[in-house]
């Protein structure tokens, strides 16, 4: 094994030890192929798709768990005026309207085209990610980035979707001066590595600075 190789593997474990929590898992969500989890890493990637800081977002995100709104009917049956309170306590104010507008409005799509889940979803794509991107832009507020993010997200437990690093991942690869290749981050991390670690953990590279900086010294001191 070449120096670079060494200096670029103890780069990624450096990365996936500090900064490899999936950001449903740091919204206390545990994603399982189950409707309730789904549901709520859905809303977490709307949140997230904003010009807001990440840590927002997941704050909102438990916000709206604590305050019951935590699968579609429920968010449904909320007033509008119940999503805003739920969106302040996150700190999430300077779309609070206008999300809870749609949060309301992509519980009811959630309830009326799929049943209340997601896993209706997967099953009409069956593998095919154009066709499951389509279904999932029909959620109000869901744009491309996300729908990037959800399946960055939800790809070890929808693996037909696996490996899925984006170019959000990649940027923060680049960063951090490793492959931009997917195949090379796969297996510098290795074959345990559950995917949606990797992705979450370059995401906060691209992100944020100080992660790069961070990694760099722990590597450098491995």
């Amino acid at each position: 094994m070449s120096d670079t190789d060494t200096d670029q593997r103890n780069l990624m474990r450096a990365l996936l030890s500090g900064h490899g929590q999936t950001y449903a898992a740091e919204a206390g969500i545990t994603l399982k192929n189950t409707p309730q989890p789904l549901y709520r890493t859905l809303v977490l990637a709307l949140l997230l798709s904003a010009r807001i800081r990440a840590s927002v977002a997941v704050a909102t995100a438990r916000a709206l768990y604590d305050d019951g709104l935590r699968d579609p009917r429920r968010m449904l049956d909320a007033t509008w005026q119940q999503r805003v309170d739920a969106l302040g306590k996150g700190h999430y104010r300077r779309y609070d309207e206008r999300t809870a507008t749609q949060l309301g409005d992509g519980a009811r799509l959630v309830l009326d085209e799929w049943g209340g889940d997601l896993r209706t979803v997967r099953e009409r794509a069956d593998g095919d990610a154009a066709t499951l991107r389509a279904e999932l832009r029909k959620v109000p507020g869901l744009g491309p980035t996300g729908v990037d993010i959800f399946l960055r997200e939800v790809q070890d437990v929808w693996p037909e979707y696996a490996p899925f690093l984006d170019a959000k991942t990649l940027q923060g690869a680049e960063r951090l001066g490793l492959p931009k290749d997917p195949d090379a981050l796969l297996r510098l991390a290795g074959d345990a590595t559950p995917r949606a670690e990797i992705a979450a953990a370059l995401v906060r590279a691209a992100l944020d600075k100080s992660v790069v900086e961070d990694c760099r010294t722990r590597a450098r001191d491995a």
